[in-house]
């Protein structure tokens, strides 16, 4: 009787067991698919190598796929099968801890974006999870930047210089031969470098510079040029010569525009002819330097003279005073002979020429 009821409890044990073990494995076959590990951001550089983990619980039965997740959804791969057909791409799947692994090597800019792993549970319920793949490219200027700028002295200037680029680049901007910029510094950082009231000495050449630590970076030359007033400045305003001798009067003249220049004497405007040459020469765009040249001086030469520039800012003038000496001055009477000295170099020529002939008579003899 014991026996037949111990029978019984162990036989009830056993059922229960068996029923524990068909919900169990009931359960398992009916637990969610989940993705438990999805490689975490990558940052790479072209033609670098990327590979992509994404490891899956409970979708033996499910289908699970690779998807470049942009604009527009790019199918790569399904299941352990490459759908994409690059030879860049490839895939495994390591059954040991259910892990689907998509590589891409030689990354080219193109490739950067979301990707996706994805367990396709039906229609409409699906679970996803995302990995970023970003590609270092180095700085490239934009078109939108300031190329050139003329402004007029006093106006405020604005420069801009953007740039392409990951990571984004850092705009630092520099002036030609490290001169200070307007910001009092020989470097600033930014995209917009502003200049509030802008003067002649802020004109030159500045350098935008992109760098993002990828490749040497990118510049771009921005030229500024500044409209202003002539301003005049006279090397020797004072100059002595004798008569019926060359002097030369100079001025050096900047501005911008460039401007158009006279020279006066006693309010007459000066033209070239026997007694006078007016010669201009352009140094640069904002530097003029203008020669006056007084030829064969009289006496009614003497006196001031006004070098005049104007430009649509304004006007200046300088002046110059020549006046009489008894030596003549070197240059540019240098190796000319004039009145008064004519016959002296005459009857010196003949000395010489006479002189010579006497010593030929004597060598030949």
């Amino acid at each position: 009787m014991w026996q037949a009821e111990h029978l019984k409890i162990n036989n009830l044990w056993h059922a229960l067991l068996l029923l524990l073990i068909a919900l169990a494995t009931h359960a398992q076959a009916q637990r969610t698919p989940t993705i438990s590990y999805i490689t975490q951001e990558q940052i790479k550089d072209i033609g670098g190598t990327v590979e992509f983990d994404c490891s899956v619980q409970y979708a033996k039965e499910y289908n699970v796929l690779f998807l470049k997740t942009d604009s527009d959804a790019v199918f790569l791969s399904t299941g352990s099968t490459l759908v994409i057909k690059d030879s860049r791409f490839s895939l495994r799947y390591d059954p040991n801890s259910s892990t689907y692994k998509l590589q891409i090597k030689d990354i080219q800019e193109t490739d950067a974006g979301t990707y996706t792993c994805q367990v396709v549970i039906s229609t409409v319920h699906k679970v996803s999870a995302n990995v970023k793949l970003s590609v270092r490219r180095p700085p490239v200027i934009s078109d939108n930047s300031t190329q050139s700028i003329v402004a007029s002295e006093g106006s405020e200037v604005q420069m801009e210089c953007y740039a392409s680029g990951y990571p984004t680049p850092t705009i630092t901007w520099r002036r030609e031969n490290n001169a200070i910029l307007p910001t009092d510094s020989a470097t600033y950082v930014g995209n917009i470098l502003r200049i509030k009231s802008v003067k002649k000495e802020d004109r030159g050449t500045y350098y935008c510079v992109a760098d993002n630590g990828v490749s040497k970076g990118d510049r771009r030359n921005i030229n500024v040029e500044v409209e202003f007033a002539p301003v005049i400045t006279v090397p020797r305003p004072r100059l002595g010569q004798a008569l019926q001798y060359d002097m030369d009067l100079e001025c050096h003249i900047e501005a911008y525009p460039p401007p158009a220049i006279v020279w006066t004497k006693d309010d007459i405007q000066l033209a070239n002819n026997q007694h006078y040459t007016v010669s201009h020469f352009a140094t640069a765009d904002e530097y003029t330097d203008s020669t006056l040249r007084v030829i064969t001086i009289e006496k009614r030469q003497y006196g001031d003279y006004v070098c005049k520039a104007t430009n649509r800012f304004g006007d200046a003038e300088a002046r110059v005073n020549l006046f009489e000496t008894i030596i003549p001055v070197c240059p540019p009477a240098c190796g000319q002979a004039y009145y008064g000295g004519a016959e002296h170099m005459a009857t010196s020529a003949s000395s010489l020429a006479l002189l010579g002939i006497l010593l030929a008579l004597l060598y030949t003899r």
